[in-house]
């Protein structure tokens, strides 16, 4: 039998991540397993850098990743806070190539991941982070539908 001991629940702080955020817990709990939040700035785009001045850019993204620092604190608190054990990490990247990193480096069994429910052109410009998840990461991935 497969066990599971480390989860890892990618997050954005949205609403539509909660409901993977239940599953998380829930599977952590019934397997005696932690939890491994993490969220991932997504990084601006070469054009959008270019816009802006080097020292502006270093100091913009500090400030985003303190908001993100923040908002992590705030979610976990909420989601988890005493009950299963939970660490938590934010980093800069591009969100699934990060999440399959951060999995491979815990050694993670699972990872959780809220889905949008983009259909049509929506996707189709924006992506999916949960689709290249599973697409691309050798560690089984759970992904769960937001109810709105």
């Amino acid at each position: 039998m497969k066990t599971i001991s480390i989860i890892l629940y990618a997050t954005d702080f949205s609403e539509s991540s909660i409901p993977a955020s239940d599953y998380a817990l829930t599977l952590a709990t019934l397997t005696g397993g932690k939890v491994h939040v993490l969220h991932v700035i997504g990084e601006f785009s070469d054009r959008r850098k270019s816009m802006i001045q080097p020292e502006a850019m270093i100091l913009l993204e500090r400030e985003v990743e303190i908001q993100a620092l923040k908002e992590m604190e705030e979610f976990c608190k909420k989601r988890f806070n005493g009950e299963i054990p939970f660490t938590t990490d934010v980093v800069m990247g591009i969100p699934f190539q990060e999440i399959i990193k951060k999995a491979n480096e815990l050694p993670a069994d699972l990872i959780v991941v809220g889905t949008h429910g983009r259909t049509g052109m929506e996707h189709v410009i924006v992506g999916s982070t949960a689709e290249r998840l599973v697409r691309h990461s050798k560690i089984p991935v759970l992904t769960v539908h937001s109810e709105s």
